[in-house]
């Protein structure tokens, strides 16, 4: 692993584990010695990252060298909160890995009196049970969109009907209760929705539509609206 790589993986775990973080922990989760633990925290100093503590108290990020400072205020710090809350409880790991890193990742740029605001917020998200079941290939159409790369599915429409289509996805649209897949598809020459639990297995196509996917995102959403109006 390059060395940058190695440190900011060490700042990314020192702003995501609860501190005190012990110089153990910290190896252990960034794949080095002891030794080169220390090396690296004290390389992270010079750089101009505050980290409190030392060997056997264990550390603290203070101030994040690599992030701007932010200024929120009350209420955007409360809507911070609420949405990252509301993802990490959307019952999609992924998002809700990205949530937590993003949550670590502004209280490293706020003083210290707003970010315990972040971490302590007034508004909450209780949700006994994920909106959303696991999908199993959500990454994966995740990854097509934004590499712009045709799939190739197999899906169910309503009547248990399958087909086989070749779609160039769009986006990832979370409803009430549903994952949709806006894309346009290659069999039927038009935009169609496609719930992702219906989606019985998919495969990357092996062509590219790129730089197509901005452009065609927007004309579907034109769509979608024109017939919003006109209902």
């Amino acid at each position: 692993m390059a060395r940058s790589d190695r440190l900011f993986r060490l700042l990314q775990a020192m702003r995501v584990m609860p501190a005190p973080i012990t110089a153990a922990r910290l190896a252990d989760e960034t794949g080095v010695s002891l030794r080169s633990l220390y090396r690296d925290i004290d390389s992270l100093r010079a750089a101009g990252a505050r980290i409190e503590g030392e060997r056997g108290y264990g550390y603290r990020l203070i101030e994040d060298y690599a992030l701007p400072p932010q200024t929120f205020d009350r209420a955007e710090i409360e809507a911070i909160a609420l949405g990252l809350a509301e993802v990490q409880h959307m019952g999609d790991p992924a998002l809700a890995k990205a949530a937590i890193s993003v949550l670590a990742k502004v209280a490293a740029t706020l003083p210290d009196d707003r970010e315990q605001h972040l971490f302590h917020a007034i508004s909450q998200v209780y949700r006994p049970d994920a909106r959303y079941s696991q999908a199993r290939d959500l990454d994966a159409i995740r990854q097509a969109c934004w590499q712009e790369e045709a799939l190739v599915i197999r899906y169910a429409d309503k009547g248990h009907a399958v087909t086989e289509r070749t779609i160039l996805p769009l986006a990832i649209v979370y409803t009430d209760r549903t994952l949709t897949v806006l894309a346009w598809c290659c069999l039927r020459e038009a935009f169609r929705m496609f719930r992702v639990e219906r989606i019985i297995d998919l495969s990357a196509a092996g062509t590219s539509f790129r730089p197509r996917r901005a452009a065609l995102l927007r004309t579907y959403l034109a769509e979608l609206r024109e017939r919003e109006a006109s209902a």
